[in-house]
């Protein structure tokens, strides 16, 4: 199977299994991740998802060139998830990108549509596309420039050139950058911190911050408030007060 999955707690990891393909996205590939995605989001289980590729070279080396050319850009390319069945996905729990080697073209894109970053100190980021006379057509034009400054943004996507883990730290893209070894588990901690807490609060948070980025202040405000009016009715939110006023953890429903 082109992608692998593996739960932790509340915690889902999927892992792009091609390694001799630096974790190139082939039909299959974009295929097996819609489909596990899709399953995710109404699975209550699962609170927050890993998304990271095997072994130390690469994250994913973006589109599998061999597999465009046999004519398999529908389903690498397909809606609704978009490239690698995932960059147009808006998939509502937290996603962590945990990034083991290169990310790069589309597999900087996949990494730029999740939400949360954590990189192994090897780890390098770049949308080289114009180096071979195309665009970086999967968010990548869109989406960088909501990470990091705008004349940066440029830069890489002009210059086709990569940033390695540190400046990639330094410009605020990746919240953790760590020992190879400490990847996986420092991810699945950040990733147990967000399942210790209430997951429609969670999802809510996730939501409102995405829409309201690209939207006037106002309107942001209309999203804020809308969502007070949801969680504050929720089972969880009176259960958060009683279990803060009992001094014990609270046990959240999901509600």
């Amino acid at each position: 199977m082109p992608v692998e999955r593996a739960r932790h707690d509340h915690t889902e990891v999927i892992t792009i299994d091609r390694p001799e393909a630096r974790n190139a996205i082939d039909g299959a590939t974009a295929r097996a991740l819609a489909r596990a995605f899709e399953e995710l989001e109404d699975d209550e289980g699962v609170r927050a998802v890993v998304l990271t590729g095997s072994g130390d070279k690469a994250f994913s080396a973006g589109m599998d060139l061999k597999a465009f050319a046999a004519g398999e850009i529908g389903d690498i390319t397909a809606p609704p998830g978009g490239f690698a069945g995932f960059t147009r996905l808006g998939f509502p729990k937290p996603i962590i990108a945990a990034v083991n080697g290169a990310a790069l073209a589309g597999g900087f894109e996949i990494v730029l549509a999740c939400d949360l970053v954590v990189a192994a100190e090897h780890a390098v980021f770049g949308i080289p596309e114009v180096k071979r006379g195309l665009v970086a057509g999967a968010g990548g034009l869109i989406r960088l420039q909501n990470r990091v400054p705008l004349s940066i943004a440029l830069e890489l996507a002009l210059t086709g050139e990569t940033i390695d883990a540190a400046r990639a730290l330094e410009l605020g893209l990746v919240n953790r950058v760590v020992p190879a070894d400490e990847l996986m588990p420092r991810s699945l901690e950040l990733a147990a911190l967000i399942c210790s807490n209430a997951p429609f609060a969670v999802k809510t948070s996730k939501r409102v911050m995405r829409e309201a980025c690209a939207r006037p202040e106002a309107e942001g405000w209309d999203l804020t408030d809308q969502a007070v009016r949801e969680v504050f009715a929720t089972e969880d939110a009176m259960e958060g007060a009683v279990a803060f006023a009992e001094k014990r953890p609270p046990v959240w429903k999901g509600r």
